[in-house]
């Protein structure tokens, strides 16, 4: 409840205009990043409570034969992982795909709200290939749109008439065109191993293990990044093999193999005896199309 809305009239109507309704928060926020003045408090310098990030280790690298792109497969809801086998690399283009760190729904719309419409514009100018730039920039247009309330960190990679491309775009818009680039809460530990083993003209297999070993050390060094490894290669013969699970390092199933489980505690059917079942019919009926009500999204 605003400050402005009387206590003893609380059907009294906000005043238009500006919404003070954070301000208690806001002084409160300031109160703690202020240094304490109490001799010998540990919170003498000042506190501020810190926002929980979403986790992701993404990895691009531009080849000699095209373009290596990986994901690790962790998604996290706060401190919980909600997937273990979560997909990020997204389609775009026959010839392009993308990965995507930030949030999962935002990542995953954005994508498909672009890739649909790089299909349009094919479609309407001969059905000729996409251009990797082409998506870099409805990509980037898009985000700055929304001065980063969308937030969707991408590793943009693909093959065109101009060769193998890979882009880093940020949530604000802001882009850029490199060898190879990291995203993610995990991009630290990867960017060390791509410096380390980065070399111009790579092959293919050679661009494949660095990713894999970069991916690698997000999921062991970030705890927000986990699970399988995802690995995407377009190549500029317009072939793309893309491979789920390509490296499974905290895989559990050999050690679930190897408890021995009492078969006193498997409950077979009919162990419990079922007293009465019933089925009730809705009374209403179902939904029919003429109760679903279609808004146009905002593009």
């Amino acid at each position: 409840m605003s400050e402005f809305v009387s206590k003893d009239n609380p059907t009294q109507n906000a005043p238009a205009g500006f919404s003070f309704d954070n301000i208690h928060r806001n002084a409160m926020l300031e109160h703690f990043a202020k240094p304490n003045a109490q001799a010998g408090s540990s919170a003498a310098a000042g506190y501020l409570p810190k926002a929980t990030k979403t986790g992701t280790t993404i990895v691009g690298i531009a080849t000699k034969d095209g373009v290596v792109l990986g994901a690790d497969t962790r998604s996290t809801g706060g401190s919980e992982v909600a997937d273990k086998n979560c997909e990020k690399i997204h389609y775009l283009a026959p010839n392009i795909y993308c990965c995507g760190a930030g949030t999962a729904a935002d990542t995953e719309k954005t994508t498909e709200l672009i890739s649909s419409q790089l299909e349009l514009l094919r479609m309407n100018s001969g059905g000729g290939q996409s251009r990797v730039i082409t998506a870099c920039t409805m990509l980037k247009r898009m985000l700055y749109k929304y001065q980063g309330h969308v937030s969707a960190a991408l590793v943009l990679g693909g093959c065109d008439v101009n060769g193998p491309h890979v882009y880093q775009i940020y949530p604000h818009g802001s882009t850029g065109k490199l060898p190879y680039t990291t995203m993610g809460s995990g991009s630290l530990a990867a960017m060390s191993v791509c410096e380390l083993g980065w070399a111009e003209d790579m092959t293919e297999d050679e661009g494949v293990d660095l990713v894999q070993r970069a991916i690698l050390a997000g999921i062991f060094n970030d705890a927000m990044s986990g699970s399988n490894v995802d690995i995407c290669v377009i190549r500029k013969d317009g072939t793309v093999d893309m491979r789920r699970g390509a490296l499974k390092p905290n895989e559990v199933q050999p050690l679930r193999d190897a408890i021995n489980r009492s078969d006193k505690m498997t409950m077979r059917p009919g162990t419990t005896a079922v007293l009465k079942s019933e089925f009730t019919p809705a009374r209403f009926g179902g939904l029919t199309i003429a109760d679903v009500t279609v808004t146009d999204m905002e593009t």
